[in-house]
C-alpha cells in the first residue's frame, strides 16, 4: 500500500512536498490534496508519466485530464491562445475551483487531451498542491485519485482505499474543503459553455464575462473537451437511487420495492430524514448546497463501507446552487 505523508506541521509539510517533488521529477504519479478533491498527479508535459495516471485509475484514453498550474505564466505556456475572457475569469476566480478550456499549446501531449485540440487548465487554491507545482517548475496533470468512474476522494484515506495498492505516495492535506470537482467552462466555444457544473455557477461566470454562458448537455460526438462528461461517473459500489418520499411509511414502501434488506440500505436525506431507522443506515445531510457538497462524497464512501447494497438519496432542491450536486448524483445513479 502507498505511504501516507502527513502535513500537520511545517516540518512535515516541507518533507512531504520534497518527497512528492522528487517522485514527480522521476516521472512517477503522486496523490495530492486540492480544495476540490484529491488528485492523482504527474508531470503534464511528460506523456509517459501521464500514461501512468491512466493505468493507475483504469481511465479510458479518450477522457481528457485537467492541467494544474501555479501561476498565470505557467497557464499561458500550456495554451495556444489566451483571450481577454481568460484574464477576466482568472482575476476573479483563480486560484480556485474553476477550469478553463482553451486551445492547447504544442508542448501538451496528446494523452493529456484525449487527442483533442483543447486543454483544461486550473490554478488550484490548496497550499500543498500550489507548493508542489511551484517546486516542480512544471504543470501537473491531475484527475481525481480514485479508480475510474468511482466516487471521488476527499481524504487521503479515500485514496488509500481506492488505489493505494497502485501508488507509492499519498500526501495528506486534510479533507478537501470544496468537496466536488471544479466548474469547467469552455472558452474556445462561442458562446462560452459550462461543460461541468461546480461551485462557481454559470450566472457568476456570465457576470464576470459580461456575456451569456451556455449550459446543458453537450453532444458526445467527437473528442471530449472536459472530464466529468461521461454518462456514468462518481458511482459508489452500491446501487444509487434518487428518490422523494412523503413520510417514513412511503420510504419503507420504496425500500420494500427495491427488494433490499433495510440493514443493507443507506439513506442520505436533508429534509425527510427517517425517524424510525430500525437497522437502516441514515446520514442527515445539510440543507445548504456548499455544506452538502463538502459532505457528499465522504458520506457515499461511508455508505459503501457499511456494506450497503442500495443508497437512497433524497432528491435535491431546485435552483442553480444545487446544479453541480444534481449533476454528480444523476451520473452516479446511471446504470
Amino acid at each position: 500500500m502507498a505511504m501516507i505523508l502527513s502535513t500537520a506541521t511545517a516540518i512535515d509539510r516541507d518533507a512531504a512536498v520534497a518527497r512528492a517533488v522528487a517522485q514527480l521529477h522521476a516521472g512517477q504519479v503522486v496523490a495530492l490534496p486540492t480544495e476540490t478533491v484529491y488528485g492523482l498527479a504527474a508531470n503534464a508535459l511528460d506523456a509517459d508519466a501521464v500514461t501512468r495516471i491512466f493505468a493507475a485509475k483504469g481511465r479510458p484514453a479518450h477522457n481528457p485530464i485537467i492541467v494544474h498550474v501555479a501561476d498565470l505564466d505557467m497557464a499561458r505556456r500550456v495554451v495556444a491562445d489566451w483571450p481577454a475572457s481568460a484574464d477576466r475569469l482568472a482575476a476573479r476566480f483563480w486560484p480556485g475551483p474553476l477550469t478553463m478550456v482553451l486551445p492547447r499549446a504544442p508542448i501538451v501531449p496528446d494523452v493529456v487531451t484525449g487527442g483533442g485540440t483543447t486543454v483544461g487548465i486550473r490554478w488550484p487554491r490548496h497550499p500543498i498542491m500550489q507548493a508542489v507545482i511551484r517546486a516542480c517548475g512544471f504543470p501537473l496533470a491531475a484527475p481525481s485519485a480514485n479508480r475510474s468512474n468511482a466516487v471521488s476522494p476527499t481524504t487521503a484515506a479515500h485514496v488509500q482505499q481506492s488505489i493505494g495498492d497502485r501508488l507509492d505516495l499519498i500526501v495528506d492535506g486534510g479533507p478537501s474543503p470544496v468537496g466536488i470537482e471544479s466548474t469547467v467552462i469552455d472558452l474556445a466555444a462561442s458562446p462560452p459553455r459550462v461543460l461541468r457544473p461546480g461551485r462557481i455557477d454559470a450566472q457568476a461566470l456570465a457576470s464576470v464575462l459580461d456575456e451569456p454562458v451556455a449550459t446543458g448537455p453537450v453532444s458526445a460526438v467527437g473528442v471530449a473537451r472536459s472530464p466529468g462528461m461521461l454518462a456514468r461517473h462518481y458511482s459508489p459500489r452500491a446501487r444509487l437511487v434518487i428518490s422523494s418520499w412523503h413520510d417514513d411509511a412511503d420510504l419503507d414502501g420504496q425500500i420494500a420495492r427495491l427488494s433490499t434488506p433495510r440493514t443493507r440500505t443507506y439513506v442520505l436525506a436533508y429534509d425527510r430524514v427517517p425517524r424510525e431507522t430500525d437497522g437502516l443506515g441514515v446520514a442527515m445531510m445539510p440543507r445548504e448546497a456548499e455544506a452538502y457538497a463538502q459532505r457528499l462524497y465522504a458520506d457515499l464512501h461511508r455508505a459503501d463501507d457499511t456494506g450497503a447494497d442500495v443508497i437512497i438519496v433524497e432528491a435535491l432542491p431546485e435552483g442553480m446552487a444545487w446544479d453541480a450536486l444534481r449533476d454528480r448524483l444523476v451520473r452516479a445513479a446511471a446504470r
